[in-house]
């Protein structure tokens, strides 16, 4: 398997210290890619010089969003151990159930784009877990790969797990004490909400929003208070300004 991305490479390096069998190749060493080289040595992996042709044959197969390869591509090896954040969703609800909790559900979003995008919003403004559902959303193999881009590495740490039902996850929720929020326009001006210490957000997509189930689930539906022209912020933005809103009140 390949890795481009100066985040991701170094997040990789970063999880798996001592990994046998992976291999970094460059083709001009600047700052950046020096950086790398230096963790690579320190993580025993073996750092080869090549042509930047090489490097554009290598990657050549791979999605287009992964094949900027900026001059570095690392290469896993047959034994790689990767640092995975995925939990068990039971039980991370019976270890987390007390204390400042903010879960984000992301429901049928499938633009590994954005899902990196809120992952990395997560991990700056400290969400406690990502539910997706295991169908209609951006969680196989080979979007990992532009979710883990994306997300400049986040989705390494942000604790998520993959459900069959998300209507039934965001009920445990609400069972254990989670106050549940919809994002949608025309809800409640998210300045005006006394968000509490356990809070759950749901995310619904671009297309469709959130679907009716768990829309009958919300306590509340929040919104974002703009002055623009369009209909709405993109589903990553408008989960940065709520993360961020949840932070700033719970610290």
């Amino acid at each position: 398997m390949l890795k481009t991305g100066f985040h991701s490479i170094e997040e990789f390096l970063h999880a798996n210290q001592g990994l046998s069998g992976a291999k970094i190749f460059y083709s001009k060493p600047g700052p950046r890619v020096k950086k790398i080289l230096a963790m690579a040595k320190e993580a025993g992996v073996e750092s080869i010089q090549v042509e930047n042709k090489k490097l554009d044959e290598m990657v050549a197969p791979l999605a287009e969003e992964l094949r900027d390869h900026r001059g570095i591509v690392l290469e896993t090896g047959g034994q790689e151990q990767k640092k995975s954040a995925q939990v068990d969703f039971d039980e991370w609800l019976k270890l987390n159930a007390e204390g400042n909790r903010t879960v984000v559900v992301l429901d049928k979003i499938t633009d590994p784009h954005n899902v990196g995008a809120i992952l990395r919003s997560c991990d700056q403004f400290g969400a406690s877990l990502v539910i997706m559902p295991e169908h209609n959303s951006a969680n196989d193999v080979a979007q990992n790969e532009v979710i883990a881009r994306t997300s400049a590495g986040a989705s390494a740490w942000v604790p998520f797990c993959i459900v069959n039902n998300l209507v039934r996850a965001v009920q445990q929720l609400k069972e254990a004490g989670f106050w549940v929020y919809g994002a949608d326009a025309g809800g409640t001006n998210c300045g005006k909400i006394d968000f509490p210490q356990k809070t759950v957000l749901i995310m619904g997509s671009e297309g469709n929003g959130i679907s009716k189930l768990l829309e009958e689930q919300c306590d509340s539906i929040v919104s974002i208070p703009t002055c623009g022209k369009i209909d709405s912020l993109n589903v990553s933005v408008a989960a940065g300004v709520l993360l961020y809103e949840l932070y700033r009140r719970q610290n």
